[in-house]
């Protein structure tokens, strides 16, 4: 009898055992459940913009709504303007449809649609006074300036955006135009309109800034008018870029920002 009751003893105390290992591999299934999804969860919401998340919704920062960006197509066997094959980072694509299309609700500037979308190097140079037109005009021709395409627009919040592509020999030619001809660290060689005194734009995040693409954003400096100007130019393989920006009161940085960085994509 009592080997009979100690082998229920042992009997009772295997199955307690196995009953208690079942037990945590299920709790650890379902712990193991719960972290993959908390994680998936976690990610997907880092992922998301702010707004995209239900009860963290915010005020608008300021960015403009742009159409999606498409890059025009290449020509057949055309590399792309930082492929290996293509020293002189030619871009291949249609020019005019590099330009930033202008976002929802702005209205167009038409003076800048030239003819057949070429803007003419003396409307370009408009951009600039009076008194250095020419002396800008003889280093863009002694530089080889094939094309320029353009794009102006107000938004509703009135500011006011112009965008300047101009196309060169190669890479060598528009990064020596950038460095020689139109700017320095602090301030751009030749003001645009509208603002004389210059700083390098130093709230302009790097981040966003690509690879390919040279940048040197400008500000203008206190005490400006009823207006603050932006300025940047972009240096892409053999175009460069010339964005400006006016706002009253003072230009917000955002939009700015926000439209370098979009004009830089297109021309990567």
């Amino acid at each position: 009898m009592a080997g009979e009751g100690g082998a229920e003893a042992v009997g009772g105390a295997r199955k307690a055992r196995g009953a208690l290992v079942r037990g945590v591999f299920r709790w650890a299934a379902v712990v193991t459940v719960f972290a993959v999804v908390g994680a998936s969860t976690a990610y997907g919401i880092t992922r998301m913009d702010r707004t995209d998340v239900p009860g963290l919704a915010t005020r608008s920062d300021g960015r403009w709504a742009y159409p999606t960006l498409t890059k025009p197509p290449l020509p057949s066997g055309s590399p792309g303007p930082f492929a290996g094959a293509n020293p002189s980072g030619a871009h291949y694509a249609d020019l005019r449809a590099l330009v930033l299309p202008a976002p929802e609700g702005a209205t167009q500037d038409k003076a800048l649609a030239g003819s057949d979308g070429w803007l003419a190097t003396e409307d370009f140079l408009k951009e600039f006074e009076e008194a250095r037109r020419g002396d800008i005009r003889d280093k863009l021709v002694d530089a080889g300036l094939r094309h320029v395409a353009a794009r102006g627009w107000t938004t509703p919040d009135g500011i006011t955006t112009r965008v300047y592509l101009l196309r060169f020999g190669s890479v060598a030619v528009t990064e020596q135009v950038l460095g020689d001809t139109l700017t320095r660290y602090d301030a751009p060689v030749y003001p645009v309109r509208g603002a004389d005194a210059y700083a390098r734009d130093e709230d302009f995040p790097l981040a966003p800034q690509s690879k390919n693409v040279a940048l040197t954003p400008y500000a203008e400096t206190k005490p400006y008018g009823s207006e603050q100007v932006r300025l940047a130019y972009l240096s892409a393989g053999d175009v460069l870029a010339m964005i400006v920006q006016a706002g009253k009161g003072g230009m917000p940085g955002i939009p700015f920002q926000q439209t370098v960085v979009l004009q830089s994509e297109l021309l990567e």
